[in-house]
């Protein structure tokens, strides 16, 4: 099959590199533009374009695949199929329908349970103890075509989003070798959604990092582990945004947002139910330390968070 392969950060790079590592004939790469990086805001490729270009494939970066010229030039590649990953880009109808088998996507959660832009921190905030991976055969609506091959990876109590990510970065690429397998043996079977059980993972904000103390402490505890490595949960010290990397909750109380217990092994603080144990956090600035490291710089006796 000549394949077309629409991917753009690291998490897409897991489903080409199984792809060239199984033989498939991965005909051209589409990425999102490069785009300014790092202090010096050098434009820079994505993780799927170094790739490509690493393995010698041809690399179109267009802004928009809403133009007929954009479309007509992907037609012209006359592929059987094209896979999408975290592409990042509206595939109209007219590209949707360009390939002879049309495109699938490898999406980050047991659907139908997320749809949408953050499956992965949404699947962490709300307490689930299972994600994984569904291959998708592509509609025009939104991660809602039919399922082709399923894959589960359990959420630990302690797992955070970075985690999971590249767990299911690998995972996608072994759910993928598969349905491509059943797809040339002719034994795939499509699963229709049932879409009464789908929720929307809408895309992240900074504004959902800062922490609410008098929220219960398994909540602040599921907001840790969502948002890192982004955007990272954080509460404001003397008028400064504290980053609270690690933490895990506690069995202590007391006013929500002060510290009441704090040593080598953590700061405890108190949460609308429950308490939070700091283990690692950063100040502006600073180096991410461990609660240890923070409190042979920093004295937190008496100390309220989120004033």
């Amino acid at each position: 099959m000549r394949i077309i392969y629409a991917g753009t950060p690291e998490f897409a790079v897991a489903g080409l590199d199984a792809l060239l590592a199984n033989g498939y004939d991965v005909i051209a790469v589409y990425t999102q533009p490069d785009r300014p990086a790092g202090r010096g805001r050098k434009l820079t490729p994505s993780p799927v374009k170094q790739r490509a270009l690493d393995a010698g494939i041809a690399v179109y970066q267009p802004a928009s695949l809403k133009g007929e010229a954009e479309q007509a030039e992907l037609a012209a590649l006359n592929a059987d199929l094209m896979i999408v990953a975290a592409y990042g880009l509206l595939l109209p109808k007219a590209v949707l329908d360009a390939p002879r088998l049309g495109c699938i996507n490898i999406h980050g959660s047991l659907l139908p349970r997320w749809r949408g832009a953050a499956p992965i921190q949404r699947a962490i905030l709300a307490g689930d103890t299972e994600t994984g991976i569904t291959i998708m055969q592509m509609d025009v609506g939104l991660d809602t075509g039919d399922m082709l091959v399923k894959a589960a990876l359990p959420i630990g109590p302690e797992a955070t989003a970075g985690e999971i990510h590249d767990g299911l970065a690998r995972l996608g690429g072994e759910a993928l070798i598969d349905a491509m397998q059943q797809l040339e043996a002719g034994t795939l079977k499509p699963e229709k959604q049932d879409d009464a059980l789908a929720n929307y993972a809408k895309k992240l904000d900074k504004a959902e990092a800062m922490i609410d103390w008098s929220k219960p402490a398994i909540e602040i505890d599921r907001q840790v582990r969502a948002f890192n490595p982004w955007p990272v949960a954080q509460t404001m010290w003397a008028d400064k945004a504290m980053r609270v990397w690690l933490a895990k909750p506690g069995a202590g109380s007391g006013d929500p947002g002060c510290v009441i217990h704090a040593d080598k092994t953590g700061i405890e603080v108190a949460t609308g139910d429950g308490s939070l144990i700091l283990l690692e956090v950063q100040m502006p600035g600073g180096k991410r330390l461990a609660a240890r490291d923070f409190l042979n710089a920093h004295d937190v006796t008496g100390v309220c968070f989120g004033d």
